[in-house]
């Protein structure tokens, strides 16, 4: 039967999906097996996509992302592993508090009701999810465990309390972590952050800087430099020297950090962070004023506007004087708001020879400057940040003199260190996570203070803490927990004194619980523990992670620490948490990410209703290489539409019997099928999803040749064919996939069918088709041996009838000769 007579047969998208779902529910067949991997029966994959925040329903980035991941989740069942392919949602915290809080609603209404209208589009967007090890961060039997873990990391030293000063969004009224503000700006809400002075939780994540460092060696392979560099950057080791000045009327030196330890013989006067305690215990009777009036000033600037570089300098005089420790010189100390409290020990040596903010607010104070480093013969800028000889540094002990910069530090260190004046140190740009949050959605710290007793630690078995409901509550964000109204739920009895007490009000910020979600998918159920250790070992790693871009350092960094800390509490034995990260770009509309103040919105419901979940599907896999963005005014979902229905009719053109043996039928078919499956494999293993399903529609039409030009619809090469398209369509479009597996004759699910078995003897090519181009044209295609020799190819190419009428008798200047594949003559 030709494809132009089979035209009118009815291919109902909606119908084949409103099929095939319920068969799926009954079957279960992704419900990952902890028997088959325990026992070594089967080998394990576990993947895993970033779990969404249910403020609202799917949307386009939720489709491309998970359709990207389905790819290898399906394609490692069809290997034969047993795969751990997990889903839940990520549902406390400000993304879906505030969206509650927009719609005038409770969060946990709000929350719940999201969570339940995406659980049914993941199901319609037919996702091979283990649908069994569902939950939620919110529920109460996941945070009691979050709790736990906070109380295990606080008993290893790992979780502590202090006041500082923290960024502070003015908009969604909570304190944020450094890797929170970007650009000086929230990273939820845009609003310009600020600083104040809080007494806030915070886990110690730099006690693992250098091994999280480290082990980004080991992942560089399998993760993007992208992300890899944005971690390095962001944990930003720096090699160089404490070195101790001796303060006026103080008795302890006053400690900075310096990576150009070389260069302080040129430190002329010293900074102090304005809005650190240092500046405030520096400052004499008679410049606090001064101080304090400075101070007002400079917490109106955000965090990026004092590290500008093109800002005039401003400072006040402490009123107190240090000394250099190689120059014996004495030199003023100022506070001032281009440093920052928590860098370092919130103090800086000045070096204006050498440092750009530090010259100019030298010239602004009228304080000396001494070259330390010898500029280049025609420099003529300011301070010289690059690489020279020494000058101006030398004492009677040191003589650094003609020095390079290694060679310079490496001495001055070890005289500091002699001396005792210093001493070599590592630093790190990382700074402990701040995971206080002034808001209501969010798991409760499980600490109470007591006025005798301090922080005390709720007792275990009073886990979780839970949430009280604070039904008509006003929970808008004031700058204070809305948990502080709530007096029944405050006021508790100490546990070890027997005293009256107060719970913490704040909550944990929503990354806390989303850096250990993955552990608990291997036991979701279990109410004794936060997950079984010997099926997480037996899981985990995860072997493939996808996401976007956007938790580079956020999501990421936060997950790595935690499974470092949770193996060191012997609760796991991996030291990295994913294996490979597959990054994902952005679905984008005309050239600018989809927004509604632009107009410029794709709504998937739509598109699911006008051209099917296979058909969305396929174009995003389609479209381009996983990292691209997608711009989806470029796409055609009615083209992929058109696709499915043509790869669909193949299935109904098979007339041979299902099991019937391919030997013996259409060679040439039988090939490019063989080579087809064997392609797809590495192709879908190195994340080129989008030439596999080229691959896959190549096989179409040659199958859809080989029917109409003579091969039969009852060669058992078609129906070899057809059912490898199948299988290589279930990785993206699983219900036309199945659809055309029952007319093959075969019984639900093609997602376990098993991925075809490769004729090694059929990928050995007996002939290949050479292109032969005169003047730049093509004239003419020849089907040769894949070995023929250059000057036999040549000779064939001169003798082709269409080549010789290209030439047309005038005289051939040169050919190039390319076996087995080009041949261009030159005329």
């Amino acid at each position: 039967m030709s494809e132009q007579q089979t035209e009118q047969t009815s291919y109902d998208v909606h119908a084949v999906e409103a099929k095939w779902r319920p068969v799926w529910e009954e079957l279960q067949p992704f419900a990952a097996d902890d028997a088959a991997v325990l026992s070594g029966e089967r080998e394990k994959r576990y993947a895993l996509t970033m779990f969404p925040y249910p403020s609202g329903d799917l949307h386009m980035g939720h489709a491309e992302v998970t359709a990207l991941h389905d790819v290898i989740a399906r394609y490692w069942w069809q290997q034969g592993f047993e795969v751990l392919n997990p889903m839940g949602w990520d549902s406390f915290g400000l993304p879906a508090e505030n969206a509650a809080i927009r719609n005038d609603a409770h969060p946990a209404d709000y929350t719940y009701g999201n969570i339940d209208t995406q659980h049914d589009s993941f199901r319609r967007y037919a996702v091979s999810f283990d649908w069994s090890r569902r939950f939620n961060t919110s529920d109460p039997a996941y945070y009691r465990w979050t709790q736990w873990l906070f109380l295990k990391l606080r008993e290893q030293g790992l979780a502590y309390r202090k006041n500082s000063p923290v960024n502070w969004c003015p908009n969604d009224q909570t304190v944020l972590a450094n890797e929170q503000v970007v650009d000086g700006a929230c990273e939820r809400c845009g609003a310009e952050v600020t600083k104040r002075e809080l007494t806030q939780w915070y886990f110690r994540t730099t006690a693992y800087a250098q091994e999280l460092l480290d082990c980004l060696d080991e992942l560089q392979p399998t993760w993007s430099d992208k992300v890899v560099n944005s971690q390095r950057n962001w944990i930003g080791r720096s090699e160089g020297a404490h070195v101790d000045f001796v303060v006026e009327g103080r008795e302890e030196p006053l400690t900075v950090y310096t990576t150009r330890p070389d260069t302080l013989f040129g430190a002329t006067f010293m900074v102090v962070a304005a809005d650190a305690a240092l500046a405030g215990e520096l400052v004499t009777a008679e410049q606090r004023g001064a101080l304090d009036d400075y101070l007002v000033e400079v917490r109106k600037e955000t965090e990026i506007n004092r590290l500008s570089t093109d800002r005039p300098k401003t400072g006040v005089f402490l009123g107190v004087h240090a000394t250099n420790p190689l120059t014996g010189t004495r030199i003023p100390v100022y506070a001032a708001d281009y440093v920052l409290a928590d860098y370092g020990t919130g103090a800086i040596m000045a070096v204006p020879g050498q440092d750009q903010r530090d010259w100019e607010f030298a010239k602004a104070f009228d304080l000396p400057i001494v070259r330390t480093v010898e500029p280049p013969a025609d420099w003529e800028g300011d301070a010289f940040t690059g690489e020279g000889p020494a000058i101006n540094s030398a004492n009677d002990e040191i003589d650094l003199s003609g020095m390079g910069v290694d060679e310079a530090k490496a001495t001055t260190i070890a005289f500091l260190e002699r001396q005792g004046l210093g001493r070599g140190t590592v630093n790190f740009r990382l700074r402990d996570w701040l995971l206080s949050r002034q808001r209501y959605w969010g798991a409760p710290i499980p600490i109470i203070h007591c006025p005798v007793d301090g922080e005390v630690a709720v007792p275990e078995d009073q886990l979780p803490v839970e949430l009280p409901e604070l039904r008509g509550a006003d929970l808008k964000p004031k700058g204070t927990s809305p948990l502080g109204a709530a007096t029944e739920w405050v006021e508790v009895t100490c546990p070890t004194c027997g005293g009256p007490a107060k719970r913490d009000t704040d909550t944990m910020d929503t990354f806390v619980d989303s850096s250990w979600y993955f552990f608990r998918y291997v036991s979701p159920q279990d109410e004794t523990q936060a997950f079984d250790t010997t099926l997480a070992n037996a899981w985990g790693p995860i072997d493939l992670y996808v996401g976007g871009d956007e938790h580079a350092v956020l999501h990421l960094l936060y997950a790595r620490f935690f499974t470092k800390a949770l193996r060191d509490l012997g609760l796991v034995d991996w030291d990295e948490p994913f294996s490979s990260y597959l990054s994902q770009g952005k679905v984008i509309n005309h050239g600018r990410k989809m927004s509604k103040s632009l107009g410029n919105g794709v709504n998937l419901g739509e598109q699911l209703e006008e051209f099917g979940v296979d058909a969305v599907r396929l174009t995003l896999v389609f479209a381009s290489p996983p990292e691209d963005n997608i711009d989806w005014a470029d796409m055609s979902p009615g083209g992929s539409l058109k696709f499915l229905q043509r790869a669909w009719r193949l299935s109904g053109d098979v007339a041979s019997d299902a099991g019937t043996p391919a030997e013996g039928g259409d060679v040439a078919l039988r090939r490019v099928t063989h080579r087809t499956v064997h392609d797809a494999a590495g192709l879908v293993e190195s994340h080129r999803f989008n030439v596999m399903v080229a691959r896959v529609m190549e096989l179409v039409n040659a199958t859809r040749k080989a029917i109409d030009s003579g091969c039969g619809p009852a060669d058992p090469a078609v129906r070899e064919a057809v059912e490898a398209v199948a299988v290589l369509l279930s990785l993206v479009a699983p219900y036309t996939a199945e659809e055309m597996w029952e007319r093959l004759g075969h019984r639900p699910t093609v997602a376990r069918a098993g991925w075809p078995q490769v004729d090694e003897a059929l990928l050995v090519e007996d002939h290949v088709t050479c292109v032969v181009q005169v003047k730049g044209k093509v004239r003419a295609r020849l089907e040769v041996a894949p070995d023929i020799a250059d000057a036999d190819l040549e000779a064939a190419a001169l003798a082709d009838p269409a080549v010789q009428r290209a030439i047309d008798g005038a005289p051939v200047r040169k050919v190039i000769v390319r076996a087995p594949k080009l041949v261009n003559v030159v005329v």
